[in-house]
């Protein structure tokens, strides 16, 4: 067997780190060891300068291409033996040449495989090397938020090129270590109390903390030139904000706006509301509660009824659809929020400036607002695929299936999302032969199998059938009849449909009010930092149309940041917190989720141990005829730390919000069990789950102690 020379490199490596180590060569390399041995190191200095230099860069190429503890310490000790001039020009080219041996180091042993396994995670990463190039790294190196040695690491695991990472190095370094250099020659001077507080020490002292926000100021500066560059900034602004999107996004950062008296534009096209209101959550749980309903009329021999009937008439079913939309619509009325203190304007808003945006409102008539920040809420829309023959029908989307008001008999979904299994539910328990059409070897695949196996499970059960592993080839249209054609497994199937419903994922409204023009970078969404801003530091994108979750919760969340950080930048800013999102498909059996599941926690090797208990078991569940379901906690292996949650069963996304309160405050599956939950309820299975967890956390060598403790108590 021949042996990879990747891991002989490894295994040496790992053996001088060990050896490193167990000599403890760190003390070495401390700065109180240097400066003990400063008189030796200059009078080596001064009769072989060339050979101390060259051993010092070598040492410290060494420390570095290894990443091992000591290379600050050095950086001091350079300007203490050889100067700042010296010093400084040793220190650069040996951090960068050992920065560049451990980046060709990580590229060499790791990147194949953290490619193959995280390319998803690192796209980011190679999309800022590829639009910024040498640029992006610059930026890391000046600004030292991340220690040097990630940095290397990091960047071998992209496509950045050699030469690049090491003259960017090399240039974006020299700043840092000419501070650390000067502050060295400084420190050397040091032999009693007095020379702790001289002007030379304090002053290179005062260098090391001020250069880095410095360092990130000019960079925000020099960016913030480049793109405004071809602007005309106004003297004076109308408004503080301009939010262009009256959805959930949109609404939410005008109200905050308004709130703190901040003076904001709310500009929209159509309905306030967004997709939430108008076609999305509101419509499709209104339109599931009915279905739900004419289920249980179904399963009434589960609760003791012999037999039930129901009459109904599916365009009243979608009329009162319209109904529930429109008793929530005054939460989002012009009226409410002017009162609120919002301006409102109708019409398409298109932004010409950084700090300007045209509305040409239904008449004709153009606005132009003069604004200091702008937030983009434009949300996203129903994405359809370019099938062969599909623009030949009328497609349904999640945008347009509310305006049916006669029920379609043959009915064909394609997509086994979230949106795409609750409408195929829905529709099948309204009556219509629904057939679902997954490409992908399950539904609902974001979720663990276990979860979509009882959710397929159960669609069957009712009459659905659910084709997963199937291509949409083509729609065939032949006289009265227009068909889906599907694959799988070489093998083409027609499938006759009165109307095909596609959801297959939703696209952010990325055209048509100006991005292009401007320059604002996007991708899929529109591309935005931590602080939710785009290229342009002024303007902010939240929602659907940023990404990355499409969620009106997450919506709402981001818009707080949003709006805070465009009014109060740049005197302070928050960085968008998504550590803990819930979210939930509205099935049956219904499934919510937080965190981590099985798969991503095994995707991304985090150590888990899983804890499962039945819903079958449950007082409350077996009462309600809804025994079936789980919850399954995912926690750190032997601590109760929660690292997710899914619930698969009636109300779980109710019962979730437990679990999502335990993970944003950092409480465990000890307190849980301890908390009291009424009975019978089904928010008993969240302390049933901890208690499973607690049984097999017992301390079973102190319980054999306790039984003899108790035996002994009965002799």
């Amino acid at each position: 067997m021949r042996l990879d020379k990747r891991w002989v490199v490894v295994a040496s490596a790992l053996a001088v780190v060990g050896v490193f180590v167990a000599l403890d060569l760190d003390q070495v390399l401390s700065l109180d060891s240097i400066k003990s041995h400063q008189t030796e190191l200059l009078a080596w200095r001064d009769a072989r300068p060339w050979a101390a230099a060259l051993a010092f860069l070598g040492v410290y190429v060494a420390v570095t291409a290894l990443s091992l503890p000591g290379a600050a310490a050095l950086t001091l000790a350079a300007g203490a033996v050889f100067g700042l001039a010296w010093g400084t020009l040793v220190v650069s080219f040996a951090s960068s040449i050992g920065a560049t041996l451990a980046f060709l180091a990580a590229r060499w042993v790791l990147r194949d495989a953290v490619q193959a396994r995280f390319g998803d995670r690192l796209a980011s990463l190679n999309a800022g090397i590829a639009r910024e190039g040498g640029f992006y790294l610059f930026t890391l190196r000046l600004v030292p938020l991340f220690p040097f040695f990630l940095v290397n690491l990091a960047m071998g695991l992209t496509t950045l090129r050699i030469w690049t990472f090491y003259w960017v190095s090399q240039l974006g370094m020299l700043a840092g270590t000419l501070v650390y250099v000067n502050a060295g020659t400084q420190i050397a001077r040091i032999d009693s109390l007095a020379g702790i507080i001289s002007p030379g020490v304090l002053g290179s002292l005062a260098l090391l903390g001020v250069f880095p926000l410095a360092a990130k100021k000019a960079i925000g500066i020099f960016q913030s030139r480049q793109v405004y560059a071809r602007f005309d900034r106004p003297a004076r602004f109308d408004r503080n904000l301009v939010v262009i999107g009256g959805g959930s996004a949109g609404l939410v950062t005008a109200y905050i706006a308004a709130a703190i008296k901040a003076r904001v534009t709310l500009v929209e096209k159509h309905a306030l509301g967004g997709d939430c209101l108008n076609t999305g959550c509101v419509p499709s749980k209104a339109l599931i509660r009915s279905a739900k309903f004419l289920s249980h009329i179904q399963r009434a021999p589960e609760f003791g009824m012999r037999a039930a009937q129901v009459e109904f008439n599916f365009g009243e079913v979608m009329e009162r659809v319209q109904r529930i939309v429109e008793t929530i619509e005054p939460h989002d009325s012009v009226e409410r929020y002017t009162r609120l203190g919002v301006d409102v304007a109708h019409g398409a808003a298109r932004i010409v400036s950084p700090w300007e945006v045209e509305v040409t409102q239904a008449d004709g008539r153009v606005q132009r607002l003069t604004t200091r920040a702008i937030v983009i809420a434009a949300g996203a829309r129903p994405l359809v695929p370019p099938i062969p023959g599909l623009d030949q029908v009328d497609v349904l989307t999640s945008d347009n299936v509310w305006q049916l008001r006669e029920r379609p008999e043959r009915l064909v979904v394609l997509g086994g999302g979230p949106i795409g299994s609750e409408l195929t539910q829905a529709f099948a328990r309204l009556g219509s032969k629904v057939t679902q059409v997954e490409m992908l070897p399950r539904i609902l695949a974001r979720e663990d199998p276990d979860v979509s196996a009882l959710v397929a499970a159960r669609f069957r059960a009712e009459g659905i059938e659910v084709l997963t592993g199937h291509k949409a080839v083509r729609v065939e249209i032949g006289g009265h009849e227009k068909a889906l054609v599907v694959e799988a497994d070489g093998q083409e199937r027609r499938i006759a449909f009165d109307a095909i419903l596609v959801a297959v994922g939703r696209s952010a409204n990325l055209t048509g009010y100006g991005l292009e023009e401007l320059g604002v970078a996007t991708g899929r969404t529109v591309e935005v930092n931590g602080y939710l801003q785009t290229n342009f530091p002024n303007i902010y994108a939240a929602g659907d149309v940023a990404g990355p979750y499409q969620f009106t919760h997450t919506a709402a969340h981001q818009a707080w940041y949003a709006a805070v950080n465009a009014l109060f930048d740049p005197f302070k800013k928050f960085s968008a917190d998504y550590r803990v999102v819930p979210w939930a498909t509205f099935v049956e059996p219904e499934v919510a989720r937080v965190g981590l599941n099985e798969i991503e926690a095994k995707e991304r090797g985090i150590p888990h141990e899983v804890t499962v208990y039945g819903l079958d078991d449950l007082d409350r569940a077996i009462a309600d005829s809804e025994a079936h379901g789980f919850v399954k906690v995912l926690t750190v292996p032997g601590r109760d730390r929660i690292l997710g949650a899914t619930i698969v069963g009636e109300h779980a996304g109710d019962l979730l919000a437990e679990y999502v309160l335990a993970m944003k405050h950092g409480i465990g599956l000890n307190k849980i069990l301890g908390t009291i939950h009424t009975y019978p309820t089904l928010a008993e299975a969240n302390k049933y789950a901890a208690g499973a967890w607690k049984r097999a956390h017992a301390p079973k060598a102190l319980l054999a102690w306790v039984e003899r403790f108790h035996a002994w108590r009965r002799a």
